[in-house]
């Protein structure tokens, strides 16, 4: 739309130019009478000629009005157009859109779609399990958004009512990205209340703040400048340890990840030991790690380690042996 705007301002300035001058050359007018013919002839507003026009004036007075009748047409389809794109398409696209948030369930809400709101979207764009809806409050951003094959939705998040837009009561969780410390508390704050089983990941850029970050109801708070120098350091320092852990990171193009899994109550897991949950045999699949119901991560693993229903198990492995596990698990 822009550039046909642009268009448009650059043929109609033409047509004034080559008027004004074609005027001044042809009957020898002063700049301000051929700008006044140019404008009553362009305008069609019926008034008479200032100065008699030669035969070559008048045909060259007939070209203009030609060519000012092809501009008015093309101006009343870029209106025309412009009034559709933004009414009844806009309108549409919404709708749609909404119908959309509306069957959705355990998805997840991402607050700010800046550099690090949009990498979250993008990693969750590759889990197929998880649909991602984005809240954002400027319109641009919301149309990259879009663009890019997420539902976005241009909403001040900090309000109640915009969060129950995006479905916050059904969500599984909220990842709030924003830029400001304060904003980004607020977000929790209202998320907390309205959704008190809702998984909360808050961004935060000061150290500080992460304490209150927590008091509010995140259940986890990423320090981006942390984590950046942390690993800056650790591809220095331990740059083979750094390469495996970009192998299994989210946006590495390599489908080996480590992955999580609940066990319920009516798991076949339950009360096995890993010896008999022979977890690499039958799924493929490498057990890191067991976090008890009581939060206890259990790193010493035997094969007399017991699995009790409420753990999770953190496993490593292909995407496929992923899936395999998840079956054996109950989780899927």
């Amino acid at each position: 739309m822009n550039n046909r705007i642009l268009r448009l301002i650059i043929g109609v300035g033409t047509l004034l130019a080559i008027s004004v001058i074609g005027y001044m050359l042809i009957e020898n007018w002063t700049f301000l009478d051929a700008l006044y013919m140019t404008a009553i002839t362009l305008s069609t507003v019926g008034f008479g000629e200032i100065h008699p026009l030669s035969d070559v004036g008048r045909i060259f007075t007939v070209l203009i009005v030609l060519a000012g009748v092809g501009i008015i047409a093309y101006s009343a389809s870029l209106f025309t157009s412009y009034l559709f794109e933004a009414g009844f398409a806009g309108s549409f696209r919404r709708r749609r859109m909404e119908r959309q948030l509306q069957s959705l369930e355990n998805h997840v809400i991402v607050v700010g779609y800046g550099r690090v709101g949009r990498k979250a979207a993008q990693a969750l764009l590759g889990e197929d399990r998880y649909a991602v809806v984005v809240v954002d409050e400027d319109q641009e951003t919301v149309e990259q958004a879009n663009s890019e094959g997420f539902l976005a939705f241009q909403l001040d998040a900090t309000r109640d009512e915009a969060l129950y837009a995006a479905g916050i009561e059904r969500a599984k969780g909220i990842l709030v990205c924003s830029g400001s410390d304060a904003t980004n508390l607020f977000v929790v704050l209202s998320a907390r209340e309205l959704n008190p089983g809702l998984r909360i990941v808050v961004r935060c850029s000061d150290q500080t703040s992460e304490t209150k970050m927590l008091r509010a109801g995140a259940n986890s708070v990423v320090l981006p400048h942390t984590i950046g120098g942390v690993r800056m350091a650790n591809s220095l320092m331990k740059p083979k340890v750094t390469e495996v852990l970009d192998v299994v990171s989210a946006d590495s193009g390599v489908h080996f990840v480590i992955e999580e899994a609940s066990i319920r109550a009516d798991s076949e897991l339950t009360g096995q030991t890993v010896g008999e949950a022979d977890l690499r045999r039958r799924a493929g699949v490498t057990l890191i790690a067991i976090v008890r119901a009581s939060g206890e991560v259990d790193l010493d693993i035997s094969s007399s380690t017991r699995i009790n229903m409420g753990d999770q198990l953190i496993v490593m492995g292909m995407r496929d042996s992923i899936r395999r596990f998840e079956a054996i698990a109950g989780t899927i």
